[in-house]
């Protein structure tokens, strides 16, 4: 496989204090990453850089062998789908407008059919054609969640960048994202990846491909779920006590407890 993001010694700094440091990540064309951290790890910074919308303090970021920063902004738009964790508006759109908006890349005078063929397939897809016509602000958050990621498909980018995508919905919904966005990235027509933040390490080990396992600013590791989610560093990381049960090659993480803080 080709490799579609490139993140080569990354750091970024707020003023006095150092937020990612040095980190080195290659996505291939074809894969889901999900990236797992405590609160404060880095994880939404990691995105922001990705998506050029904070600049690093050091590094370089190339997609499909390209330096993001020196990308038209349009290109950037086409490529890269960034979906935060929350968007709150009480514009009254449709829901049809707002995922139309994942096509302004694309547009300049009018809108295309093809431009609607892209829209009701993104809707289809999340099963949301019953919502097309509906109040985007009257919808609950994990209606709204799911339009905003009908949107990033829109825009058939190659990389979907996603900060906690299923945090606004119920567990059933959780899955069905995640299940999607596995569907949507190993079709072998488009070539696309997702990077997503999630905290659900269960989900995460379930759907992903690789897990990047962030910590204290750093990567802790990087690799397949198997590599990645040990009993030790789940410790080292969230400072609970795991067990990993491999079901029929499909990993399953349980959770014991919290480990004692030890005292000196």
């Amino acid at each position: 496989m080709n490799t579609l993001l490139s993140v080569e010694n990354l750091s970024f700094s707020w003023p006095n204090r150092e937020v990612l440091q040095n980190l080195n990540i290659e996505i291939k064309s074809n894969e889901l990453v999900s990236i797992l951290g405590v609160n404060g790890a880095g994880k939404t910074t990691l995105l922001k850089c990705v998506n050029r919308i904070l600049k690093p303090s050091a590094g370089r970021v190339s997609l499909l062998a390209q330096d993001l920063s020196t990308m038209q902004t349009i290109d950037v738009a086409q490529r890269i789908a960034y979906v935060p964790q929350s968007v709150s508006t009480n514009f009254p759109m449709e829901v049809y407008d707002v995922v139309l908006l994942g096509r302004r890349p694309y547009i300049s005078w009018f809108v295309r059919d093809e431009d609607r063929e892209i829209v009701s397939e993104s809707l289809e897809f999340l099963d949301l054609e019953d919502f097309a016509f509906r109040r985007y602000d009257r919808l609950s958050g994990g209606e709204r969640q799911r339009v905003v990621l009908a949107k990033a498909l829109a825009q058939k980018p190659n990389l979907y960048l996603l900060d906690e995508p299923t945090s606004d919905l119920d567990l059933k919904n959780q899955v069905v994202i995640m299940k999607k966005m596995r569907e949507l990235v190993k079709d072998t027509d488009r070539n696309s990846s997702a990077l997503i933040a999630i905290h659900d390490i269960d989900i995460a080990a379930r759907f992903s491909d690789k897990i990047l396992l962030m910590h204290d600013g750093g990567i802790m590791a990087y690799g397949t779920p198997e590599e990645v989610l040990t009993p030790e560093n789940i410790a080292e990381v969230f400072g609970v006590e795991a067990e990993i049960l491999n079901k029929s090659g499909s990993l399953r993480i349980m959770i014991h407890g919290a480990l004692e803080k030890e005292t000196r």
